[in-house]
């Protein structure tokens, strides 16, 4: 492997990172209580600890998120 080829290949890894931690970015505040348990911003249920190992920055239950993702299809769909 020469030194192009290392610098692609990290470059890559840079880029791979950096969308990484742009993605695991909350868009909106969470809602953590002082025990450190997250509740939905939609509807205020509790939101299990496996799901906030999956995807640390949810701010929503698995329901509603399912329709914040449905209306934004929607909404894509009449552009």
């Amino acid at each position: 492997m020469d030194v192009l080829d290392r610098a692609q290949d990290l470059e890559a890894l840079q880029r791979d990172n950096a969308l990484k931690q742009a993605l695991n970015r909350p868009t909106e505040p969470q809602d953590i209580d002082q025990n450190g348990n997250h509740f939905c911003n939609d509807c205020g249920v509790h939101i299990p600890a496996e799901r906030m190992a999956i995807v640390p920055s949810a701010v929503c239950c698995i329901d509603c998120q399912e329709i914040r993702e449905h209306k934004r299809k929607q909404l894509c769909s009449k552009s």
